[in-house]
């Protein structure tokens, strides 16, 4: 196993006993005595642990409003030391996607508004998490650097609440992020309130599957239990698309335009370089896909962008996700001539390393394969675990090691056609085991492809591919985990 970097063992010792329980009772003790959900909690007890004072909420208020730290500081009095009995215990902020949940996002958000505070509720079409992490902490640091020690408390303990999907909560993690690489610690740790349809992040750190019904008295539970569950470590992965000169339709927020491209010749290209290139970043926490389960996704993720009166809930999004599977050619590849439905062999090329070692390694991709996952976490297409439970023999035997989240590998498996994924996403098989690794690079040769499908953390698009030149992409570990607060503690 990969040890963290010296600077992410420093944040993870500095962060846990300042934002979670266990400055009283120890780990073991909030395992074994503590049931988070069957707590009850008072609107006004949740208030008093949770809510920013006045103050401070109109300063972050006007700082982001402004896009200036400076000003809106500027005029804010600074409350004097003997006034920190205001800071919360746990100061929380929430962030909302008004379009997950069956569109209940703008009910959910008044609910939160009301529970702890107008101010510390954000609605993502309006406030983005870099918005907030620039201006609204910026606010903070700027005041505890004049003397406001709650200013600086808060701070230092805050937590991130976010009510959305999958690439939702990556989206606001990937913002976090980039606090390390500012040296603006500690990053604020996350809670999860899935609003998705897979939401397969959420199940992993055991905030659920799906909200409850009855999410009124749901939202209150779960502001508390985000407020005392312990905190855990989850690798994050950095991923970089280079590309002949075009640009991807639509990308997801998480994925960004990079502003130098270079590849790595070290590796034999098998196609084409091309002349001139374009790039592309993000960063995932659970998984990236390439193939027909992507361009399943994206096919919904459409439908419900453009009529999102027919994805009005989770079941409903199941019925329709099935039906674009079907419509697609996932159960039906052998009957028909498109090249975009045929495997992935003849036009990628899979390179990895593995943990521990600077060698790449060519990698066969199996003949049949149509999708071509690598896996962070042991939920994947909600909640199923392709991967598998893998016994000791076999791990052995392929040279495999447990998966874990923090690990510092990625499980790569492939998919076949749909009637073999419908027996992974049910368990009674596992998928086809690829390989452990610690990078990936892919080369994505165009053919007779027009398109290629990807996706990361349930956010799908379109990549463009060149029928002369290759397509790259490159995944590595980022050095810094990040920090996700467990809700089945």
């Amino acid at each position: 196993m990969e040890s963290p970097s010296s600077t992410g063992d420093s944040l993870t010792a500095r962060m846990i006993p300042r934002h979670s329980s266990l400055d009283s009772f120890g780990a073991m003790k909030v395992y074994q005595l503590v049931n988070l959900a069957s707590i009850r909690v008072s609107k006004s007890e949740l208030r008093q642990r949770v809510m920013l004072p006045k103050y401070l909420r109109l300063a972050i208020r006007d700082c982001i409003l402004c896009k200036d730290v400076s000003s809106a500081v500027a005029s804010t009095s600074v409350a004097p030391p003997s006034d920190k009995y205001l800071s919360p215990e746990v100061p929380l902020m929430v962030f909302v996607n008004p379009k997950s949940g069956g569109r209940q996002g703008p009910l959910i958000k008044e609910r939160l508004q009301n529970l702890i505070s107008q101010e510390q509720v954000f609605d993502l079409t309006e406030v983005k998490p870099n918005e907030f992490i620039r201006y609204g902490l910026g606010c903070l640091e700027a005041l505890a650097s004049q003397g406001d020690e709650c200013a600086k408390d808060i701070r230092e303990k805050m937590r991130i609440v976010v009510a959305g999907g999958d690439g939702t909560v990556g989206w606001v993690l990937g913002c976090l992020g980039e606090l390390n690489l500012q040296n603006r610690l500690p990053v604020p740790p996350v809670s999860i309130m899935p609003l998705g349809t897979g939401n397969d992040l959420s199940r992993s750190f055991g905030w659920g599957g799906s909200f409850p019904f009855a999410w009124k008295s749901a939202i209150k539970r779960t502001l508390h239990r985000a407020s005392i569950a312990p905190i855990s470590p989850l690798d994050s992965w950095d991923i970089v698309i280079t590309m002949p000169s075009g640009e991807i339709e639509d990308p997801p927020y998480s994925l960004k335009t990079k502003q130098e491209c270079s590849i790595d010749q070290s590796l034999k290209i098998e196609g084409e370089l091309p002349p001139s290139m374009n790039g592309y970043e993000g960063v995932f926490y659970n998984y990236f896909s390439i193939g027909m389960d992507a361009q399943v996704a994206y096919g919904f993720h459409h439908l419900r962008n453009e009529k999102p009166y027919l994805a009005n809930g989770p079941i409903a999004n199941k019925i329709i996700y099935s039906g674009y599977g079907c419509s697609q050619g996932w159960f039906t590849t052998h009957c028909t001539n498109d090249p975009g439905l045929r495997g992935l062999k003849n036009i990628m090329t899979l390179h990895i390393k593995k943990l521990d070692s600077s060698e790449w390694e060519k990698v066969p991709v199996p003949k049949s394969v149509r999708a071509v996952v690598a896996l962070n976490l042991n939920s994947y297409g909600s909640g199923r675990n392709p991967w598998g439970n893998l016994k000791q023999d076999y791990l052995e035997k392929r040279g495999f090691v447990e998966a874990q989240a923090d690990d510092g590998l990625l499980e790569i498996f492939g998919l076949k056609q749909g009637w073999h994924a419908s027996f992974v996403m049910v368990e009674l098989i596992s998928a086809k085991h690829i390989a452990q690794a610690a990078a990936i690079r892919l080369e994505i040769r165009g053919s007779e492809w027009k398109d290629a499908f990807m996706q990361m953390d349930g956010e799908p698009w379109k990549q463009p591919m060149n029928k002369d030149y290759s397509t790259f992409v490159d995944i590595k570990r980022v050095p810094h985990q990040s920090l996700v607060v467990k809700g089945d503690c």
